[in-house]
């Protein structure tokens, strides 16, 4: 249940113009255990950041001063917090750039609440919760990849590749299966925890796979990497390193 919360309580930044949304929001986070803050624009979802670091923004796209987009793309030069997008935006395209922003998921509007718990719950648990391989023993290499579950970092010929949590978690888990393929429905179950019909979506999966590749793609001396993400059509990911 979500009222079974590690303790200090876990903060949830909700950010919205909608004053009748913060208040439901608020309400019922607070109700099931969460702490949570308010802001009602862009501009002061950054201080309000700044000032408190929450575990998890909810975050509004249509806002005055700042939207959500712009509010994203300025949290990722500083921050790995997980952001959880609210959209009225019909449009998938409009879904997808609030991904490639750098939000770790979305709902559109109108939209549960309940969903929304369940969604945040499922996300706090997967990057709050010490690694299984908490010690140096479960550190993973692959070629020039090197991953360090006890410490949540990555790092390509010794340099530091700057990930999410969730982005981590993705890579990790490809890293772990390494030549294996495993599935969109399967990484969002495993990543993210939806294994509720209709609890997420898949293209979620796609965005976090393009981000990853952008990031390893190039190694710290311009060279190309010999590790690498392929796309098994119609049937999932692999990730792999070239033979020789």
């Amino acid at each position: 249940m979500l009222n079974r919360l590690e303790r200090p309580k876990q903060t949830i930044l909700v950010v919205d113009d909608d004053a009748n949304i913060r208040r439901i929001l608020a309400t019922r986070l607070s109700m099931v255990g969460y702490t949570v803050s308010t802001a009602v624009d862009g501009a002061e979802a950054l201080t309000s950041f700044r000032q408190q670091a929450p575990d998890l923004i909810v975050l509004d796209v249509m806002m005055p001063v700042m939207d959500g987009y712009g509010v994203c793309r300025t949290l990722r030069k500083e921050s790995a917090v997980p952001i959880i997008l609210l959209t009225a935006l019909a449009n998938v395209a409009d879904r997808i750039t609030g991904l490639e922003a750098g939000a770790d998921d979305y709902m559109v509007k109108p939209f549960s609440p309940k969903e929304l718990e369940s969604r945040i719950r499922c996300i706090l648990r997967r990057i709050d919760k010490p690694s299984e391989e908490g010690t140096i023993d479960g550190v993973l290499e692959v070629g020039s990849l090197r991953l360090e579950p006890h410490t949540r970092k990555v790092y390509k010929n010794n340099v530091l590749i700057r990930l999410t949590d969730m982005e981590f978690n993705v890579l990790k888990l490809l890293v772990s299966q390494a030549g294996n393929c495993i599935s969109r429905l399967e990484i969002l179950e495993k990543v993210w925890g939806y294994n509720q019909p209709g609890l997420g979506d898949v293209r979620i999966v796609d965005v976090h796979i393009s981000r990853l590749r952008e990031k390893l793609q190039v190694l710290p001396d311009g060279s190309e990497s010999t590790e690498s993400i392929v796309t098994i059509r119609g049937k999932g990911y692999v990730f792999s390193r070239a033979e020789g």
